[in-house]
């Protein structure tokens, strides 16, 4: 794939540093991306894929990496499957369906933390790619839960604030003890 030759030597690639919650970049909205910042994020991105293919992960925003930005990478290819990559960068969502769709999420934010959040089942996002041309696409099914979760990151929103308030305590009490314990 054209920008992304370096997918192809991703093992040799160190992985960038993955914030672990509450860190105070998550909460925050992500600055719009800008043409000057296109050689910054070009560069941030071969460690940013080797970090959410080795997690595992599907999807993972700029935030999640310390980069106040707005720009997510989304592959929600199977294992079985050729990886489909995707660099988001000004993503918005421009419709979405009012069929909701109830699925787990986790986050690579919040590692082994995973809850049900209910999403529009289908949506059309309006982004730019990294040649800057503008791209509308439709998605639906897991594809559209990803990109609706990495853009609530560029909003500082976490999948857990979707939910109760008793969910989200309880969710947030446990990652911290098990980051206690991992340290």
């Amino acid at each position: 794939m054209k920008n992304l030759e370096f997918l192809d030597r991703l093992d040799d690639i160190a992985p960038t540093s993955i914030l672990v919650a509450p860190q105070p970049v998550l909460s925050q909205v992500a600055h719009e991306v800008r043409p000057e910042d296109m050689a910054a994020i070009r560069e941030a991105l071969p460690g940013m894929f080797s970090a959410m293919y080795k997690a595992p992960g599907i999807g993972l925003a700029a935030p999640q990496v310390g980069l106040s930005q707005r720009f997510v990478l989304v592959d929600v290819a199977r294992e079985d499957e050729p990886r489909n990559p995707m660099v988001l960068i000004n993503p918005e969502i421009i419709d979405s369906s009012e069929t909701l769709a109830a699925r787990e999420e986790g986050c690579l934010s919040l590692p082994n933390q995973y809850a049900e959040v209910i999403r529009p089942e289908s949506i059309r996002v309006r982004y730019r790619d990294l040649d800057g041309q503008t791209i509308e696409q439709e998605a639906s099914d897991l594809l559209a839960t990803c990109i609706q979760h990495e853009i609530d990151h560029l909003d500082g929103i976490l999948f857990v604030d979707h939910l109760s308030s008793l969910k989200r305590n309880m969710i947030m009490r446990r990652l911290a003890k098990e980051q206690k314990r991992r340290r």
